[in-house]
């Protein structure tokens, strides 16, 4: 989890709409990290960090919106329908919930061939599985979401894991250092072959956004496009 992305939208509310974040992490060096940041950046009254299962948040259809970042992939088929309903028991009625998550670019794969996707569960990330953006869509809806934009972002991750595989590499002493040289090289090939795999198309990276209605009328989403250019 990133906190300054957090703390930069919590400042753009600062003196108009009060924003308070609720965020779920089940990791604990993360969570302590994380929780750290929160006290360092003065954001305690406005952020809070549960240590916890998404499956065990209350449900009290409390939350204006939801993000759901990087967790879709980890989810897997048999639980996508009690994953995007628990979203909708958590959502207020006309509440937005973000999903972005690495998918299937094979309606019906459900990950790399070629002894790829068996490296990734043995060494990166156990228990994983891609699912198409059409079962993404499919199984939102059928929970009550309405899908209101959708984007594919394969070609910006592919730039995006480039980069930290350029980093990674530059600092890759103090890496060696803080992890050992298994797990460098775990990394760097995961890295480098999912930013390949991105760039010719195997894997995609979409971000939908869907809305829970307010007695079939639509949810607090703009008529326009306008507000995603602003600033530009």
């Amino acid at each position: 989890m990133d906190i300054e992305p957090v703390a930069m939208v919590l400042r753009s509310h600062v003196g108009s709409t009060r924003v308070t974040w609720v965020c779920l992490d089940e990791d604990h060096e993360q969570f302590a990290w994380v929780n750290r940041l929160i006290v360092e950046r003065g954001l305690s009254s406005l952020v809070e960090v549960r240590k916890m299962d998404y499956r065990d948040v209350p449900e009290h259809s409390g939350y204006d919106k939801i993000a759901s970042v990087g967790m879709v992939e980890h989810v897997g088929r048999a639980n996508l329908t009690a994953y995007f309903d628990k979203i909708v028991a958590l959502l207020k009625p006309g509440g937005l919930a973000l999903n972005h998550g690495i998918t299937s670019a094979a309606p019906e794969a459900s990950g790399l061939g070629s002894g790829i996707a068996e490296f990734i569960e043995d060494y990166v990330f156990p228990g994983g599985e891609l699912v198409h953006a059409s079962d993404v869509l499919r199984t939102a809806a059928g929970s009550g979401l309405e899908c209101l934009d959708a984007e594919n972002l394969r070609p910006h991750y592919g730039t995006t894991l480039w980069h930290w595989v350029t980093r990674l590499e530059e600092h890759a002493d103090e890496a060696r250092r803080l992890i050992g040289e298994q797990k460098y090289r775990i990394w760097r090939i995961y890295m480098a072959g999912s930013a390949y795999a991105f760039d010719h198309g195997w894997m995609e990276l979409w971000q939908v956004l869907a809305g829970k209605s307010i007695d079939g009328s639509q949810p607090n989403y703009p008529f326009k496009r306008d507000y995603i250019y602003r600033g530009e």
